[in-house]
């Protein structure tokens, strides 16, 4: 179901213990149902278009696309001044 990119492996190891827990979690609610208000799914663009964003906790997103009809690639995770500069 999730592949993950060298790039976010990077950034899930560099997480603590609690931030690691919480996309977990919030992974499980994606796969029950990736449109469940408490994760803020939605599109992105500039740099990220074509790929979809959600919240991981507060200011944390995770940044992800489709690669099929139940197949996603983890691209990022991150603040969203990391991930986006703003």
């Amino acid at each position: 179901m999730f592949s993950r990119s060298s790039q976010f492996k990077k950034d899930y190891r560099k997480l603590s213990n609690k931030l690691k827990n919480k996309t977990d979690e919030r992974l499980r609610i994606f796969v029950a149902d990736e449109f469940d208000p408490i994760l803020n799914n939605h599109k992105l663009q500039y740099e990220y278009e074509g790929y979809h964003s959600i919240n991981s906790t507060g200011d944390w997103r995770l940044v992800y696309g489709k690669r099929g009809e139940q197949s996603y690639l983890l691209i990022r995770i991150g603040t969203h001044s990391q991930l986006f500069g703003k």
